[in-house]
């Protein structure tokens, strides 16, 4: 595609141009890598998959180089920026495509419904990330929180976190993180993305990730708040045993267990199937939410504690 505004934002030489000409520098606190590729750019739309009638929300407005391509393909195009220092490089964007909205602030702290109903209006949308990587898990959250209003995601991830995002169970890298993706969505990793690609070079790989959300979820749960509480106690101390896990799990989580009642997890173990000698990183999602699924068998434990 071609680019209509003063600058190629794609062009390493341009991009850092245009940020002399303005006095401004990326800013480490606010995790500023400027993506300048537009093969990179291009795989990220491509995997977006954005049809002629998708709303697209963008997180990142940046150099302006993906809100160009976005603009290129989606009807409507909301681009979030939280430095107010790249508006004068990103106004003439809306200017000269009026399918784009730029919207200055940080997105952690705008109400995100009502931001998907001024986004999408009545439709499910697309978002589509360079997210800094210190602030991933939060954002996360909040796009999977609203899940229900976005029929794709696609962000470009520090290649460690996507790995944790697609692991399978019994890996170094399946975790209480891999569990909440996998529950919210199906995932899928693209490919990953050089460190020589960014402006400034961050110090790590990056990968792009692709999720489509499953509403309620990919598996069967009766209880999520039960289900996420038994998952993060199971990987809160991830050398112990499924058993020991649970029985240390937060009373705030409510689940009925403290050290006291070792018998009654072994009885709801043991009703789900599940052998609490196991550590919580060999269960599959699924296991998980059997186990979520299953009440404690209270006669059971009321005769094992007769004998």
């Amino acid at each position: 595609m071609e680019y209509d505004i003063d600058y190629d934002p794609t062009s390493p030489k341009q991009a850092n141009e245009i940020l002399r000409e303005h006095g401004i520098r990326a800013q480490k606190r606010l995790g500023q890598n400027f993506l300048v590729d537009r093969n990179i750019l291009d795989k990220i739309v491509r995997a977006a998959d954005i049809g002629t009638e998708d709303p697209t929300l963008e997180i990142g407005a940046g150099l302006g180089g993906l809100t160009l391509a976005l603009a290129a393909v989606s009807p409507a195009v909301t681009a979030i920026e939280i430095d107010m220092h790249l508006e004068p490089i990103l106004r003439h964007i809306p200017e000269q495509h009026p399918n784009v909205r730029l919207v200055y602030g940080d997105f952690l702290r705008l109400d995100i419904p009502a931001l998907c109903d001024a986004a999408f209006g009545d439709r499910q949308g697309v978002v589509v990330a360079n997210i800094p990587y210190y602030i991933t898990t939060p954002i996360l959250e909040k796009l999977l929180e609203n899940k229900a209003r976005i029929r794709r995601i696609v962000l470009l991830v520090q290649h460690e976190f996507a790995l944790r995002m697609v692991a399978k169970h019994d890996t170094d890298d399946y975790g209480a993180m891999s569990i909440f993706v996998q529950y919210n969505a199906r995932v899928e990793l693209i490919g990953t993305v050089p460190k020589t690609v960014f402006l400034p070079s961050p110090d790590v790989s990056s990968a792009i990730i692709a999720l489509t959300p499953v509403v309620p979820g990919t598996v069967a749960v009766d209880d999520e708040a039960r289900f996420f509480h038994i998952v993060r106690s199971s990987f809160a101390q991830r050398r112990k045993t499924l058993l020991n896990a649970l029985l240390r799990a937060p009373a705030s989580f409510n689940l009925g267990f403290t050290m006291e009642d070792r018998v009654g997890v072994e009885a709801l173990l043991a009703a789900a199937g599940i052998d609490g000698a196991r550590r919580g990183e060999t269960l599959s999602l699924e296991e998980f939410a059997r186990l979520a699924n299953t009440p404690v068998p209270t006669q059971k434990i009321a005769s094992m504690i007769d004998t």
